[in-house]
């Protein structure tokens, strides 16, 4: 076989069945024999979009996404999509094509140091010299990005590799000496974290992307149900335990619920579940929960202790060590007491905001979880529509939102809702989006209509750039700067790529609109005309503890 032959060959038989990319120079031997396969390629308008819809695809199925660019431009418009999965632990191939070996170095044509490039914003990359090892290291490759903390790998593939021709030989089996994940708990370990649970008068559980990645939702409830445990969640954590529990906090955080927050501070013990503590959770450090004992329990070492002090760190896979927990513990103290102050602050301090004659983004969310039923897919772009599509809707299921959090990357729910629907076809797919960041990777309306992937997509247009904004009106005495936006008709813009484009102005207008684009069967752009200068709160100030809230309406 040829080395294009073989990473297809190896594509298949790790079950690949979509793959998200851009054709180019350096990887035409890969497209030429490509041209002969039954995979099912989403030609994008740009690889960014070719690498979060890979993304996308992978938070919504658990498996792990691919994109294909070529050498230099192609392969460095990969990179913001590669780092937006490593920070949030998403399992991705990327392939690239590169200048023949013999090139390499020698500011070829269209040549860049990819592996050189990638290296801090991927779990792992290799540079293909020999056609011989591309089979095993397209199998590492995939065993790497799906296992332990998951991951971006990259691929460079020079195209004289992609010619060149070996026998196939399949690797069944993975082993890398010096990739040993851990997926059990310590048993010591555990024994202690079940006696330090039993003790405990007010604990809480702490939610992250692990549970999701993991599977492990189902053991989260057991537990949080067992011990009368409220539950917290990061972003990443969002679908990890119902909304609609009764021991649900909601999230915490800059942007988390006034009683979570509360919760977390005043808790005596904290059950960390695959979190990492990042200083969107915990404000001001030296002031986080200071009276209470730390449980963290991750796959990843390296994110334990590394913010907050650990009183006992568990390694290993979330499922396996919240099982390992449920048999341990057999009896925890009451925590009636915990739970009645914990009520009374969601009554005191609900989340909310106020009416009037312009639409609120927050009842645009609210419109979207009712018609839906709380069942449809999420994805989002970053700013103030993706804190309240975290607030407002009631998310039920893990893998039903979708979200660039460690990264923040404008730009990236549309990709990924369409590498979502892709995955999940029986699924509504929304996109939340703002004026700002939709218009960042647009140009892939072209790529949903195409594909004929009816993803909808909800634009919460207040002509800013509006979180920024919101940040210049609190600290920097509302001096706009470059905060303003000149928008598009995006009804119109809609319309010359062969989407539907409706546009709403007015509350009563909101529901029919939502209802329509679920039954319209094309990809479909909602105008929200919102309330211009609507603020996302709770919040906490950049540096305060995060029991320091500026709560209001705007």
């Amino acid at each position: 076989m040829t080395g294009a032959e073989i990473i297809l060959e190896c594509l298949k038989r790790e079950g690949v069945q979509v793959m998200f990319g851009y054709p180019g120079g350096q990887v035409l031997p890969l497209f030429d024999k490509l041209y002969d396969t039954d995979f099912k390629f989403i030609l994008v308008r740009h690889e960014q979009g070719a690498a979060h819809a890979a993304d996308g695809y992978a938070r919504a199925t658990g498996k792990v996404g691919v994109c294909v660019a070529t050498s230099g431009p192609g392969a460095t418009n990969l990179i913001t999509g590669l780092a937006n999965a490593y920070m949030d632990s998403i399992p991705m191939v990327a392939i690239t094509g590169q200048v023949k070996t013999s090139l390499i170095g020698n500011d070829a044509f269209q040549e860049a140091d990819v592996t050189g490039i990638t290296r801090p914003v991927t779990k792992h990359n290799y540079l293909v010299k020999d056609v011989k090892d591309l089979a095993r290291i397209t199998r590492e490759a995939f065993y790497i990005a799906s296992t332990g903390r998951p991951g971006p790998v990259l691929i460079d593939l020079p195209s004289d590799v992609q010619l060149q021709e070996t026998e196939f030989i399949w690797p069944e089996e993975v082993n890398i000496r010096s990739y040993k994940p851990t997926y059990f708990g310590h048993p010591g370990q555990i024994k202690k974290a079940a006696r330090l649970i039993r003790q405990a008068k007010k604990p809480l559980i702490y939610a992250g992307g692990g549970i999701i990645t993991a599977g492990a939702h189902h053991e989260l409830k057991e537990l949080a149900e067992r011990i009368q445990a409220p539950v917290t969640w990061t972003l990443m954590g969002i679908g990890g335990f119902p909304a609609t529990h009764k021991l649900a906090l909601g999230m915490l955080g800059m942007h988390g619920t006034v009683y979570a927050n509360y919760a977390t501070m005043d808790s005596d013990l904290i059950i960390a579940v695959g979190a990492r503590f990042d200083d969107r959770v915990t404000g001001r450090i030296d002031a986080f929960a200071p009276g209470a004992k730390v449980i963290h329990i991750d796959i990843d070492p390296s994110s334990i202790s590394k913010n907050v002090k650990v009183d006992i760190p568990i390694v290993g896979d979330a499922k396996n060590i919240l099982g390992q927990l449920l048999e341990e513990i057999k009896g925890a103290s009451d925590t009636s007491d915990w739970l009645r102050i914990v009520e009374a602050w969601k009554k005191k301090h609900p989340l909310t905001y106020k009416n009037g004659d312009k639409i609120k983004p927050q009842f645009v969310i609210e419109q979207i979880d009712a018609v839906t039923g709380g069942t449809a897919i999420i994805t989002t772009e970053v700013g103030q529509n993706q804190m309240w599509a975290a607030q407002w809707y009631k998310y039920t299921q893990p893998r039903t939102f979708i979200s660039s959090g460690g990264l923040g990357t404008m730009g990236f729910g549309f990709p990924a809702a369409m590498g979502a629907k892709l995955g999940r076809p029986d699924k509504i797919v929304f996109d939340i989006a703002g004026d700002g960041s939709i218009q960042m990777n647009i140009q892939e309306l072209a790529t949903c209509v195409c594909n004929n992937i009816q993803v909808k997509v909800a634009i919460l247009n207040n002509g800013y750039l509006g979180m920024v904004r919101q940040w210049q009106e609190l600290f920097y005495k509302k001096r706009y700067s470059q905060t303003c936006l000149h928008n598009p008709d995006f009804v119109k813009l809609a319309e010359a790529y062969g989407a539907v484009g409706i546009r709403v102005t007015r509350n009563e207008e909101v529901r029919p609109a939502i209802e329509r684009a679920i039954s319209t069967e094309n990809t479909v752009f909602i105008d929200f005309q919102i309330e211009p200068e609507e603020n996302v709160f709770p919040m906490v100030p950049a540096g305060e503890a995060i029991n320091k809230l500026i709560g209001g309406l705007a």
